[in-house]
């Protein structure tokens, strides 16, 4: 069974405030985009366990810390299935606010129960992908979704970009959880975002905000100027994805050349 694990987009992220456990609630809306790993599980005839092997996006370290390692754990700890061969093509990069570790593990989910009928409802798999990270749930039904909470309570929306081509650059930089919230201060917005993101996306720029990037570009100008050129360019709309490092910029026609990127990793194409 070969699966295609798809990226996400931020739009719009609030920090509203910080929680007695340590962690912050948030704001925002995750929107599903068309850049996607590619995830192949097949039932094994050599292996007791499981085997894994990847490509694309080298992937550091060991296997059991991968999530989709870890999504195959907890399947087999609540099922019984048979061992399986795991492959997959990296292609959404690391450290880059896209989702693309998250995207992977429930899609194993996903996969795993239909490739051998373990009947396990939508709820119980969005259930069990809560285990394994915040926002690895929403990649379940994968649509767009308003999520509250530490970014895993989440609340259907009507949203659709398609007609609007998207183009996403990320630097050569990685930015840690601790970096992202160093000048972070909690408050609640003034207008919720399920309001703003009905207005049209013309008007996005002067409304829908997201907060790490005051503390991101104080630390990384050169992310910032990626944003700045997406305007520059056209976009109608330009923002982080979650807490960096990728920026992505809308646009309602054909995409414009940003040569001086090519070192960059740049993907773009229109939503679907």
């Amino acid at each position: 069974m070969i699966l295609y694990p798809n990226a996400k987009i931020n739009l719009g992220l609030h920090v509203t405030e910080r929680r007695l456990d340590g962690y912050h609630n948030i704001e925002t809306v995750f929107y599903p985009i068309g850049l996607h790993d590619v995830l192949s599980i097949e039932p094994s005839e050599t292996c007791s366990d499981y085997s894994f092997s990847s490509s694309g996006i080298s992937i550091q370290g060991d296997p059991e810390e991968n999530l989709i390692i870890k999504a195959y754990r907890l399947l087999r700890s609540t099922c019984q299935f048979p061992p399986v061969d795991i492959s997959l093509i990296k292609q959404i990069p690391f450290g880059a606010g896209l989702g693309g570790g998250s995207s992977d593990a429930a899609f194993t989910l996903k996969a795993i129960n239909e490739l051998f009928d373990l009947k396990i409802s939508i709820k119980q798999l969005e259930t069990l992908a809560a285990k394994l990270g915040a926002d690895c749930p929403v990649f379940i039904k994968n649509k767009p979704v308003f999520a509250t909470g530490i970014g895993n309570r989440f609340t259907p929306i009507s949203l659709s970009l398609k007609g609007y081509s998207v183009l996403l650059i990320k630097p050569d930089i990685h930015i840690s959880t601790p970096e992202a919230y160093s000048k972070i201060v909690p408050q609640k917005p003034a207008s919720s975002l399920v309001e703003l993101i009905q207005r049209p996306v013309i008007e996005w720029k002067n409304c829908i905000v997201n907060d790490f990037e005051p503390s991101v570009f104080s630390i990384y100008p050169e992310i910032e100027q990626i944003k700045n050129k997406l305007y520059q360019g056209g976009a109608i709309f330009a923002s982080l994805s979650g807490s960096g490092s990728s920026v992505y910029g809308i646009f309602e026609s054909r995409l414009p050349k940003f040569e001086e990127y090519n070192n960059n990793f740049v993907v773009g194409g229109w939503f679907e």
